[in-house]
């Protein structure tokens, strides 16, 4: 009897990765104003996405990521994700996971999305899927003038548990890294 719930629950995730709504799909291409405050819908990141996040992140950071290291973690298979709104990726996710930790890579919203709570619900997914994957730990980095980030890792349970030097660009040279964690 379980056999059977474990493949459903893999037919179930399947269905979620490939499913298609053609009815939303057309409303939002030609009835935009009425999907306009449309859910976020997170999903696994695909090829033809890297573009769009390349453009996101080209536009929320000072120093961003170079395209390739986008197409460098989809094509090793961190997990990638995208969130979705009214058709158009606004906010992406990539964690690596493996031996019982998470590292969360990158979590970006578009700047013209931000203050919508996108962020936490990427955060969330990320969290859960390193769950899934049976990690007990998840890591992160954030700049400590990233004041709305910190807010944000502390709400979810995140601490602060070192500090990495020099560990991003600046303007004026480097500015370190708070490393926060939070147990799954």
């Amino acid at each position: 009897m379980s056999a059977m719930f474990d493949l459903f629950g893999l037919f179930e995730r399947i269905r979620k990765f490939i499913s298609y709504d053609a009815e939303t799909e057309f409303y939002y291409r030609h009835f935009p104003s009425l999907v306009k405050s449309a859910e976020l819908i997170i999903r696994p990141m695909r090829r033809s996405d890297l573009k769009v996040v390349a453009a996101i992140e080209q536009s929320a950071y000072e120093f961003p990521w170079e395209p390739t290291t986008f197409r460098d973690c989809y094509t090793v298979g961190y997990c990638c994700w995208v969130g979705e709104r009214a058709g158009q990726v606004v906010s992406y996710g990539i964690a690596s996971v493996g031996a019982g930790e998470s590292h969360v890579l990158n979590l970006c919203v578009s700047p013209q999305n931000q203050g919508q709570g996108y962020g936490r619900l990427m955060l969330e997914k990320l969290m859960a899927v390193a769950k899934e994957h049976k990690a007990e730990t998840i890591f992160l980095e954030v700049r400590p003038s990233n004041k709305p980030a910190i807010k944000l890792y502390h709400q979810l349970g995140f601490n602060e548990i070192g500090t990495r030097k020099g560990y991003y660009p600046a303007r004026n040279g480097r500015e370190d890294a708070l490393v926060m964690a939070r147990m799954l």
